[in-house]
């Protein structure tokens, strides 16, 4: 796996490339708008890349999530999030709903009780940014897993 060259989808269609990245910028302002702190957002992003295998989100989300201030031993934790006291309530509450969202192809489901453990912490506006934001770091990752999308330093 890796080893055969692939097309880059978002520079072969640069037109959807830019209204992807126009969604990632509304969906960036409604959570910041919300009061969410970037740092979780980020936690979303690398959770839902983490599940999909996108190497390319992963790399970038983990550096930007350090340049937010958020701890290494966190990001290295991540995957086992469920198993240890370092995330927050909140925390925990998108992290659920990040993979249950990511695994629709698998679940077809949201469960109830994770939308419950959202909505008890999250306000409405917060809960439609995270999930908004689940959205569109699984349209990132789709897209990065297809192409293969090597990391920066990385030949394509």
């Amino acid at each position: 796996m890796g080893v055969t060259k692939r097309i880059q989808l978002t520079a072969s269609l640069p037109q959807a490339h830019r209204q992807v990245l126009a969604l990632h910028s509304t969906v960036e302002a409604a959570a910041a708008d919300a009061g969410l702190d970037p740092r979780l957002v980020e936690l979303v992003k690398i959770r839902a890349s983490q599940l999909n295998g996108c190497a390319f989100c992963v790399d970038a989300h983990t550096r930007d999530a350090r340049e937010l201030g958020e701890s290494e031993r966190r990001i290295y934790l991540l995957n086992a999030w469920r198993e240890t006291k370092l995330y927050t309530e909140q925390e925990r509450a998108a992290l659920a709903l990040t993979e249950a969202m990511t695994m629709l192809p698998r679940d077809q489901d949201v469960p109830d009780d994770v939308y419950d453990q959202v909505t008890a912490v999250f306000t409405e506006q917060q809960y439609v940014a995270l999930a908004w934001a689940a959205t569109v770091i699984n349209t990132w990752n789709r897209l990065g897993v297809t192409s293969r999308k090597p990391l920066p330093g990385e030949a394509a």
